[in-house]
């Protein structure tokens, strides 16, 4: 940790190379030092911010730590499911984020800020209508590809507790999309055809990738750890969203509840339509984000209308 009062801090940002962690690293490296790391590939960063490309769990990592005196971590890095096994997900999502958060314990980090995801409250009929931040529900199934998510969440908690130094927040937004987004969402919105579930489209919140930068910068400056969810109010049938976006619909039966999986499996539709998220298209999840917009004094300025209208017109070219 740096002891210079007057130094601006030394940021690590994971997953540097995707298109949330590129534009919080932008929007932070004119006053802060930023160094950027990813397990996946090498991140291309502005200049005179450093780069690294290695897994978390080894000991160059470490290095990474010694090498730059880190202040402060945001914590971007959770590789998406259709990027690499389950295996090799586990490994990077949660035993490389213990290391990470073991790292930040020795080198008395001040400071670390984790991006999870909405997805750990799960999807089921019996939902509240709006959750809020206390809502003890968790993903179903944790044996299935949500499990990192999930333990993600349990180390940040378990490392809150255990080591209030580190000040820790944790953020759990909404459907992130936009330019450069590959999660699960932003490449069905991307598709001229889309399998959706007969009889069944529920609201769904889309926050746009440059609002979540922003959130994040915030949540950073803000420095009031704690748990939040983070999302607009306006909500969008789902499929609504992919008509306004430009997506073909194809129905996919809903019922028997094995019926989607086993298409997706046949198909080869994991990356776009994975097993583990078809509850998420029967059964609305709708989280309260108005803790996070008081405190930090944030609110999504792209509208959901303007999200699927980019969409729209990029698969027309126009954009």
């Amino acid at each position: 940790m740096s002891t210079d009062a007057a130094a601006p801090p030394t940021i690590l940002v994971t997953g540097a190379a995707g298109a949330l962690a590129r534009r919080v690293i932008q929007g932070l490296s004119s006053t802060a030092r930023v160094v950027g790391v990813d397990t996946r590939r090498q991140a291309m960063l502005p200049t005179g911010v450093p780069s690294y490309h290695l897994d978390m769990k080894r000991q160059g990592f470490a290095e990474v730590f010694r090498q730059h005196t880190i202040d402060a971590v945001i914590h971007i890095g959770r590789v998406f499911t259709h990027e690499q096994t389950r295996l090799a997900r586990y490994n990077a999502n949660v035993l490389g984020s213990r290391q990470l958060l073991e790292l930040c314990c020795h080198h008395e980090v001040s400071q670390v800020l984790v991006h999870s995801t909405y997805l750990v409250y799960g999807a089921r009929a019996d939902n509240p209508s709006l959750i809020v931040e206390g809502f003890g529900g968790r993903a179903e199934d944790p044996a299935e590809d949500l499990v990192d998510a999930v333990e993600l969440e349990r180390l940040a908690e378990h490392y809150a507790a255990q080591a209030p130094q580190l000040n820790m927040t944790l953020l759990r937004p909404c459907n992130i999309v936009g330019p450069g987004v590959r999660n699960t969402m932003a490449l069905l919105l991307s598709r001229s055809v889309v399998p959706v579930l007969l009889g069944h489209s529920p609201v769904m919140q889309f926050l746009h990738v440059d609002d979540m930068a922003d959130a994040m910068i915030l949540a950073f400056r803000g420095k009031r750890p704690g748990t939040y969810n983070v999302a607009p109010e306006e909500t969008v049938p789902l499929q609504e969203a992919f008509r306004l976006s430009g997506c073909r619909r194809l129905p996919v039966l809903a019922a028997p509840a094995m019926l989607p999986r086993l298409v997706s499996r046949a198909l080869n539709w994991g990356t776009f339509f994975p097993p583990h998220l078809i509850p998420h298209f029967r059964y609305p999840v709708v989280i309260d984000g108005s803790l996070f917009q008081r405190r930090f004094q944030w609110r999504p300025r792209v509208s959901a209308a303007d999200i699927f209208q980019g969409y729209r017109l990029r698969k027309w070219g126009g954009a």
